[in-house]
């Protein structure tokens, strides 16, 4: 079968996504489940517990999905910035812009006659799109999306914080705070699985550096905890 065009999928076109939902997912389930393990020590009913996890995920969810929508929308603006500015830039100082474009090329390896070819081809073609690409670095792939951002994060902290609160409801009660720290801990061990998937890293990497940290932030809040006189 004859392919015209080959079309491959990067892994890194993700990244704009990917991030927030690996980020959110951590933080919903490493903060509630915290939260969660310092509160069961204190033996409160499972009603009390299943509250305050719902209103952790609750909060932590919009706090997350409201941070992420503020920063990447600061991102955005300032590429739209850049951008303004290199539209006036190649409006009033044509030549000089095609210079630029063409130390560019050079850089990358071409002679500066080839050099200059490709920047005077690629300024007829679209000038302000070739330099938001070779210049700034942005592309239509990287350029900020506020509103993904803030949904994949907003959506992923729930994703991550539901875990504990089904452990609150199926586990025994006896053995809560140990039975939540073992759930947490496979939940980071599936989160890493999932998320080197998405990215394409190293399973094993991946998922060591997601455990690892995540026992660190329990162990930082039990300690924390113990020193304000909270048994956890």
């Amino acid at each position: 079968m004859h392919h015209s065009i080959h079309d491959e999928t990067h892994l890194s076109n993700r990244n704009h996504w990917l991030r927030a939902a690996v980020l959110g997912a951590n933080d919903g389930l490493i903060s509630t489940a915290s939260l969660l393990v310092g509160v069961a020590a204190a033996g409160p009913s499972s009603q009390t517990l299943l509250l305050t996890g719902m209103a952790a995920l609750t909060a932590g969810a919009l706090s997350m999905a409201a941070g992420e929508y503020i920063s990447v929308s600061s991102q955005a603006d300032t590429e739209k910035a850049d951008l303004d500015k290199e539209r006036y830039e190649l409006t009033h100082n044509a030549e000089r812009e095609l210079l630029e474009l063409t130390k560019i090329y050079e850089a990358r390896g071409l002679n500066h006659e080839l050099a200059r070819q490709v920047a005077v081809s690629l300024t007829e073609h679209s000038a302000l799109e070739t330099h938001a690409r070779d210049e700034i670095g942005l592309t239509d792939l990287s350029q900020a999306k506020p509103i993904h951002a803030s949904v994949a994060s907003g959506l992923s902290f729930v994703a991550g914080a539901i875990l504990p609160i089904i452990g609150i409801v199926l586990l025994p009660a006896s053995t809560l705070v140990w039975s939540l720290a073992i759930l947490t801990i496979m939940g980071l061990i599936l989160l890493g699985i999932i998320s080197a998937r998405l990215g394409g890293a190293p399973v094993i990497r991946a998922t060591t550096r997601i455990v690892t940290w995540g026992i660190l932030a329990m162990m930082a809040t039990a300690l924390i905890g113990r020193l304000f006189g909270v048994a956890v």
